[in-house]
């Protein structure tokens, strides 16, 4: 016969502390509320609430709680598993307000203490959830710490002009990831992508006139929802590149379509993209001479077929650099030298 309750309120720390839902405040009101952590971010606004908590260390354990539980578990949480089981065989209400991913281990252990000696009801209540987003809370959290003080002196020293280089290596990098269809390798890599946006955010903290990834990520809002009118202001949605077209001009001020073009790209991405704005206003892509003049009238060829000449030459590439490799391994398996082929051999080869 059940005698009385352990009740866990897990709460999100990335949600603003006091937003409870119904359920936790009933919860929070049923019992004696322990607590581990004087600290903890809900205390202020269940003081407002009137209720009261008890900050309750984890009890000293002999370590052969260990192994009598799994030789997996904390002995301090068995310890405090076993001191909520026990008072709520005593009639109690015990409800104990848990301090997220910390107290992890305490919810296994009083599952296995509950397991071993029945008798006691167990309930778990979510106060609080994550929205989606909320990680991006702990990056933010996490570079803060990396470059205050007592963090790590690397990324102290890094300025936006250091971590340059590694914004246009990140992004190389989720773009092959994108190429070879691993999906697995582009969650990593957009996650080392979002790294770099949110870095300069944090050294934007620092600048004479500060500003921050809110900044950002309200700047960002701002403009997806002023170039979407048919989706937040009712506009049409007919000819909507003419529309995203003059919706920029406007915002920057541009007189030229070649205004916004970024010169750091590729030079058959930045040939590609010139001759597609050119082509709006019906201007042609005139040839040139050299090889330079010889590339630019292949991104026209490319651009008349409806290609990318950046992701065929990238194609090429690739299949060159597998064939190479493939060779090279085996001459290797063959025991001899690539290095010491000759032309007819590498062409047999590669035949």
């Amino acid at each position: 016969m059940t005698t009385g309750r352990v009740v866990l309120v897990a709460t999100s720390p990335r949600t603003p502390p006091g937003l409870l839902s119904w359920p936790a405040w009933e919860a929070l009101r049923s019992g004696t509320v322990l607590v581990g952590d004087a600290a903890h971010p809900q205390l202020p606004f269940l003081a407002d609430a009137g209720i009261t908590c008890t900050v309750t260390a984890r009890p000293e354990a002999p370590a052969a709680l260990r192994t009598s539980y799994g030789g997996a578990a904390d002995p301090g949480d068995v310890a405090l598993a076993r001191l909520l089981h026990d008072r709520a065989v005593a009639g109690e209400t015990v409800v104990w307000l848990a301090a997220g991913d910390a107290d992890d281990g305490l919810v296994r252990a009083i599952g296995d203490v509950a397991a071993r000696a029945p008798g006691v009801e167990v309930e778990v209540v979510y106060g609080s959830y994550d929205p989606p987003g909320a990680r991006l809370l702990d990056v933010v959290t996490v570079l803060d710490r990396l470059r205050s003080a007592g963090g790590c002196p690397w990324d102290a020293a890094q300025t936006h002009e250091s971590l340059k280089p590694y914004l246009l290596e990140e992004a190389y990098e989720a773009y092959q990831a994108i190429e070879d269809g691993n999906l697995v390798d582009l969650r990593e890599e957009l996650g080392d992508v979002l790294l770099q946006v949110a870095f300069h955010a944090r050294l934007a903290q620092e600048h004479e006139e500060p500003w921050s990834i809110d900044d950002v990520a309200g700047d960002l809002v701002d403009k997806l929802v002023r170039r979407h009118p048919h989706v937040f202001a009712g506009g049409s949605a007919d000819d909507l590149d003419a529309t995203w077209d003059a919706l920029k001009a406007t915002e920057k001020g541009r007189t030229s379509v070649t205004e916004g073009v970024p010169l750091a790209q590729p030079a058959l991405s930045l040939a590609a993209k010139l001759q597609k704005r050119a082509g709006k206003l019906g201007a042609p892509a005139p040839a040139y001479d050299g090889v330079g003049g010889e590339l630019w009238s292949l991104v026209a060829r490319c651009r008349e077929l409806g290609l990318d000449p950046e992701e065929e030459l990238r194609a090429v590439a690739r299949a060159y650099r597998d064939r190479l490799a493939e060779v090279e391994r085996q001459v290797r398996a063959e025991g001899g030298d690539p290095g010491a082929l000759s032309a007819e051999e590498w062409q047999a080869r590669w035949s």
